[in-house]
């Protein structure tokens, strides 16, 4: 039973010695495309996943006219076009540039935020970070010093329901309400800045949240210069050179904002521990209830992969029934904001016949794939294509990894990945089922943070 099965081991468990970089890291972005097995891909920043319908439509007009007609969605909220020819690039930068999809060309690779996809648009309590993420990326766009972050370091701003905390932020703002009279004007709460992995906090005002950020990461930047490991991530600075909350609060202070040190009592650690997965705090597909009475439509990506159609559809329903925008999650979903209670049922049906997931009892549900073959050439199979033979077969894992019952796994509580190689790109955090293509078949297994390897092996069908 795949309960019992031994973990395999994390990617890069807790403790290993940090990596020295001697290189700029190598993650395709809008400008500068990567060369996949498939065709150029091109990887647009969306902070916070925010897109106006406008900016929708400009990505479905790219996917359709440039690339293999379908849109990606990555585990950062962000969005990927496939199959574009080599020399597509300067069109490609203009129809971005026109939506103002690329506020700034040299920037564009550092704008990874995640904020929580449902701030201000259900019944918890209130914080607007995506007020936040959009001032965080106005000052990164404004900085000099920030275009020598690396296109994987990620600002996290969570509105404290613990959905998006524990995806390994480097830089993670935790929305706080202590700190509501502190904070005041829209930003709507205090913050907890946390940095990596690092439980204990500072607590500052929510109109300095953003600037924290920034400052916070620049003190990465300090830290990884002095080092000389050219590190791309907090979590890759050596133990002379780690950052500490001390280091942090000296330069927020030079830069004139106050922080008062609350260690860990005040971060809730089941909310942010990476041992187990945010799946749970995910949106679920659906329906979602705001206060003001409005509605937003949650709903999945089978495999985080959408038709051009499917995206214009959630475009057009944004546009004519709900407020003109879009937001991305980073479980590979979409949210559509803004529908009256009339509205929203019809649509949601809509987007069911569109093949869309918006049902949490979805046999797609919690189901995700790495690109695979034929688009990768590192890939030892086509994942995607397994994945889904194994889902209209009844089962989300491959022949061979199930007991006689179905009805005794973990499946519906924890995400399940299909990977064609060791890498595992697009890997959910925490604890997850490793569905892993080896050059003997299948390697099923459960990842758990810092477990050693045990993994069993199936037969590919």
């Amino acid at each position: 039973m795949l309960a019992a099965m031994p973990p395999s081991p994390s990617l890069r468990p807790h403790g290993a010695e940090p990596p020295v970089r001697d290189r700029g890291d190598a993650c395709p972005g809008a400008l500068r495309l990567h060369s996949a097995a498939d065709g150029g891909l091109s990887r647009v920043r969306l902070p916070a996943g925010y897109l106006t319908s406008r900016q929708a439509a400009a990505l479905a007009d790219a996917a359709e006219r440039l690339g293999d007609g379908h849109l990606s969605l990555t585990s950062r909220g962000n969005a990927e076009l496939r199959g574009l020819a080599e020399d597509c690039a300067g069109e490609l930068a203009d129809l971005l540039s026109e939506a103002g999809l690329l506020p700034s060309a040299r920037h564009e690779r550092i704008r990874n935020i995640l904020a929580s996809p449902l701030a201000c648009l259900d019944h918890h309590t209130p914080s607007d970070v995506q007020l936040w993420a959009r001032q965080l990326d106005a000052l990164l766009c404004a900085s000099d010093s920030a275009t020598a972050l690396s296109g994987r370091f990620l600002f996290v701003l969570d509105d404290g329901r613990g959905d998006v905390a524990a995806l390994g932020g480097d830089v993670t703002l935790v929305a706080d309400g202590a700190g509501d009279d502190a904070a005041g004007g829209a930003s709507g709460s205090g913050a907890l800045l946390r940095i990596g992995d690092n439980p204990a906090a500072l607590r500052i005002a929510g109109p300095d949240a953003p600037r924290a950020a920034l400052t916070a990461a620049e003190s990465f930047l300090a830290a990884a210069d002095a080092s000389g490991t050219g590190a791309w991530r907090v979590r890759e600075l050596p133990a002379g050179y780690a950052l500490n909350m001390r280091d942090v609060s000296d330069a927020l202070r030079e830069a004139g904002i106050a922080a008062e040190y609350v260690g860990t009592e005040a971060v809730d650690t089941e909310a942010v521990d990476t041992e187990y997965s945010s799946t749970e705090c995910a949106p679920a597909p659906g329906i979602v209830e705001g206060r003001d009475g409005r509605r937003a439509l949650s709903v999945l990506a089978p495999l985080g992969r959408l038709t051009v159609a499917q995206w214009r559809l959630l475009t057009a329903v944004a546009d004519e029934d709900g407020c003109g925008e879009l937001r991305l999650t980073p479980w590979r979903g979409v949210v559509v904001p803004g529908l009256s209670a009339a509205t929203a049922e019809p649509r949601l049906r809509e987007l069911t016949a569109a093949g869309l997931i918006t049902d949490p009892a979805s046999p797609w549900h919690r189901i995700g794939a790495c690109t695979g073959r034929p688009g990768c050439a590192k890939s030892r199979s086509d994942v995607r294509a397994d994945a889904a033979a194994a889902v209209t077969a009844g089962t989300p894992l491959p022949a061979g990894a199930l007991p006689d019952s179905a009805a005794d796994l973990p499946v519906p509580q924890l995400p399940l990945y299909w990977s064609g190689c060791e890498r595992r790109c697009g890997h959910p955090h925490g604890t997850w089922i490793d569905v892993l293509a080896t050059p003997e078949g299948y390697r099923v297994s459960v990842v758990r943070p810092d477990a050693p390897p045990a993994p069993q092996e199936t037969r590919p069908h």
